[in-house]
């Protein structure tokens, strides 16, 4: 297993997939094995959307 780079990451993006999954209606929960591919993937979409703009943001 590889080791983890920034360990304390791991509980901020787990808030920030949620928030984001809140947002947008999809029902995250411990389990989700029960949700779409496609639910999941706009979840991480929309994540990596807003990481980009935030990044951008700041490189202006």
């Amino acid at each position: 297993m590889a080791q983890k780079l920034v360990p304390e990451a791991k509980q901020g993006l787990a808030k920030f997939k949620n928030d984001v999954a809140t947002e947008m209606g999809v029902p995250f929960s411990d389990y989700n094995g029960n949700l779409t591919s496609k639910q999941c993937g706009s979840v991480g979409g929309e994540m990596v959307k807003r990481m980009v703009e935030q990044y951008e943001s700041k490189i202006k």
